[in-house]
């Protein structure tokens, strides 16, 4: 059983879907616990799906939780949500439950997660309880830290780590980590290996174009309108600049794109392709989303990055920051108070990104093959309440 709730973007979405294949493929028996919105392309081949009813954040700061009908949630909503979750866990009885996020994030939905956790503790036949989160969290403060490292500690039997620590380690945006190192299992990035493949009549979309693209949208208008501006101010003024709005951005503002379209600019809503698209694009200007980064490092393509930053959000940019250094792709760093970006400043981002030279990464991205492997290595009987990580 795989709990995955995402909230604003799509990322949590789109690695768990990898995760959940890779988990399928290698012969485990999958049902995936979907606690938000529906999110086209993204899918779960192979796995079965129990859809809680539907969760979203009012706005980037996640100021609230929303229902299906864009209500703030209440307790009558989340008795129900408990209800039907506890219903799904007692008649799957899973040998392994996997929660994606928690403790390290999702806090808003411990009145679920905790009583989960509980019931999974008291099965007869006591699953393996497996955390799963990305290379980098929030930085939250030190009793914050503390809190988390606590409840992992005590509620779960490994933390699967989707990063490469020869790059980041987990500790270096939550220091207290260090006090449950040996649950810590560090699968490399959790990169789709269709996208490695290309078909012969892929090999010329996206080719010598700009890809202009912001994960689910709902916060990337101040990136594309900014790329517009910049566009006149770079040597790649007179190539193609494809803007990807997502499926989040608002109809209106995407409207708004379209109708100051000039010669060279394209708008789309949404490119199954994306990968394609990367792999023969000039230059990719993009947010430093987990999933996004992953692709570029995929795809090989010169980067742009601009993090998205703010108060709750520093992940993004930490984890840009870090590949920036290791001279991977450029960086510009977005106001944190206004999220405005610098017109002047992306056109000398990009000139820097086409003069440098190609790299290779070398950064370790088969995490969903190794998770696959560590979770149907676990022996089939769990040993026990807060067993450590081999």
């Amino acid at each position: 059983m795989f709990y995955v709730q995402h909230l604003l973007g799509i990322g949590h979405l789109k690695r768990a879907s990898i995760l959940a294949q890779a988990m399928a493929e290698a012969g485990l028996d999958v049902a995936v616990v979907i606690g938000g919105p529906a999110v086209p392309g993204i899918d779960f081949p192979g796995c079965a799906r129990i859809l809680l009813p539907t969760a979203t954040a009012a706005d980037a700061d996640f100021s609230a939780i929303l229902d299906e009908a864009g209500r703030p949630i209440d307790d009558a909503w989340r008795d129900a949500r408990l209800a039907r979750l506890s219903f799904e866990f007692e008649a799957l009885r899973p040998h392994i439950l996997v929660v994606e996020q928690f403790p390290f994030g999702r806090r808003q939905f411990a009145f679920e997660l905790m009583p989960l956790l509980q019931a999974a503790r008291a099965a007869p036949d006591r699953p393996w309880v497996i955390g799963s989160v990305r290379d980098a969290v929030v930085r939250k403060s030190p009793a914050r830290g503390q809190e988390m490292a606590k409840v992992a500690n005590a509620w779960f039997d490994r933390i699967l780590v989707h990063g490469d620590p020869a790059v980041l380690r987990l500790d270096e945006t939550l220091p207290e980590v260090a006090a449950i190192a040996e649950k810590l299992v560090y699968t490399g990035y959790v990169a789709d290996p269709k996208e490695l493949r290309l078909r012969p009549r892929d090999r010329t979309s996206g080719r010598d174009e700009v890809i202009v693209s912001v994960g689910g949208g709902a916060v990337g208008e101040p990136l594309l309108r900014a790329a517009l501006t910049a566009r006149p101010s770079t040597r790649l003024s007179g190539h193609v600049w494809r803007l990807i709005c997502g499926p989040n951005l608002p109809p209106g503002i995407e409207a708004e794109l379209r109708w100051s379209e000039e010669p060279g600019i394209v708008v789309d809503r949404w490119r199954s392709d994306l990968p394609v698209l990367l792999r023969n694009c000039v230059l990719s200007i993009s947010q430093a989303g987990y999933n996004t980064v992953v692709q570029l490092l995929q795809a090989g393509t010169r980067a742009v990055v601009v993090p998205f930053a703010s108060e709750n959000e520093t992940e993004q940019e930490h984890r840009a920051r870090t590949f920036a250094e290791r001279g991977l792709m450029s960086i510009v760093a977005a106001d944190a108070a206004s999220g405005e970006i610098s017109p002047a400043a992306l056109a000398g981002a990009v000139e820097a990104a086409l003069s440098a030279p190609r790299l290779g990464h070398g950064v370790d991205l088969g995490g969903a093959e190794a998770t696959a492997r560590i979770l149907l290595d676990l022996p089939c009987n769990c040993p026990g309440p807060g067993a450590a990580g081999a």
